[in-house]
């Protein structure tokens, strides 16, 4: 059974730091490209950062190029989000991502979120 369980979520002032895990398993976590995306109150569901299978690359939104970081490690089959200098507009349930591409199809996977609130 496929699981992506997100963690580390909760209440912080602005400019505060939270760093949050993805946790995985079901499925092979090396071969997997995972990402985290946002979504805000009355927002759509937006990207966040990616991270290729290696950790070699990683990909940002512009809103928060500077201030994140997406990490993982392949051992423990985990994936991060550092989050430093977080806004008010930063406020939103963080969601895991996961996706396999194999020869003839995709195989993606989402956790259920975890819950970030930036209010002083």
């Amino acid at each position: 059974q496929v699981q992506l369980v997100e963690s580390g979520g909760g209440l912080v002032q602005p400019g505060g730091s939270l760093r949050l895990s993805c946790a995985a398993s079901g499925f092979t976590f090396s071969s997997a490209t995972m990402s985290w995306y946002r979504q805000g109150p009355g927002k759509e569901r937006e990207f966040v950062a990616r991270i290729s299978v290696t950790g070699g690359t990683t990909n940002y939104a512009d809103s928060v190029k500077g201030r994140f970081t997406i990490s993982r490690d392949n051992r423990k089959n985990t994936v991060y989000l550092q989050m430093n200098s977080l806004k008010p507009e930063d406020a939103a349930v963080y969601y895991c991502y996961g996706v396999l591409v194999y020869t003839d199809y995709t195989m993606d996977y989402w956790g259920k979120g975890t819950l970030v609130t930036v209010s002083s």
